[in-house]
């Protein structure tokens, strides 16, 4: 299906998570979103009530990052993270995995915890996204995690936070994509998305969504190519 200005935007979890996040910043991140018509916009929790309110009216959905950037919190600690942001309105959920666990090979762990936080989402009708981080982990590794979330099936494996050394690649994406191939799970990338080429390179390789602070750069570049 080719792609047109409104079906890119579906693509994109514009996206602010800075840690000097003022009203005035999520404000103008929801107006661009509602102007584009965007998927999502990618939050920190503390934000999920006033952007709720900032687009109302729309089908935009508000998405909480939770546990973010490291991922180094307990079970306990993610789900009361992931609760709170629920209660405050957030429709999508995206959390970091323990990266620790992943590269000790404590598999049952990563299971165990993406079982609870995707039961948590299931029960509330909140999508799920996981982040694995793929700058820390070997081939094997983002294989074996893609692996565990066709068993366990939240809607979506992500690549990257963006605060990490690294960000999406093509390769990275292909493997998740080819990986779940055959589920419901889809793949989102996300980290370093700044230019309408890589966003196609990375629709092209699998990504059904794009976690992007570029979104309109990207989108007026997508424009310009279709002229």
């Amino acid at each position: 299906m080719k792609l047109t200005k409104q079906s890119l935007a579906k693509y994109f979890d514009h996206t602010f998570l800075k840690a000097y996040a003022t009203e005035d910043d999520l404000r103008k991140l929801c107006n661009e979103a509602k102007e584009m018509n965007t998927a999502m916009v990618a939050i920190n929790p503390e934000w999920v009530t006033f952007c709720k309110q900032e687009l109302a009216g729309t089908d935009v959905h508000v998405g909480a990052a939770i546990s973010f950037p490291l991922g180094q919190t307990s079970r306990k600690s993610k789900l009361n993270e992931c609760q709170n942001a629920i209660d405050d309105g957030a429709d999508e959920i995206d959390y970091v995995i323990n990266i620790g666990r992943a590269k000790m090979h404590d598999w049952t762990y990563i299971q165990e915890e993406m079982e609870e936080m995707v039961h948590l989402c299931r029960k509330h009708d909140v999508l799920i996204k996981v982040i694995f981080e793929n700058c820390y982990l070997e081939k094997a590794e983002i294989k074996k995690l893609a692996e565990i979330a066709t068993i366990v099936k939240p809607d979506y494996i992500k690549t990257s936070t963006g605060f990490g050394t690294g960000g999406a690649t093509v390769e990275d994406v292909a493997l998740m994509a080819k990986t779940v191939k055959g589920s419901t799970v889809k793949v989102k990338a996300a980290g370093g998305i700044r230019s309408w080429e890589t966003c196609k390179a990375m629709i092209e390789a699998g990504a059904s969504r794009i976690g992007t602070s570029s979104a309109v750069q990207i989108l007026k570049e997508f424009e310009e190519a279709e002229q």
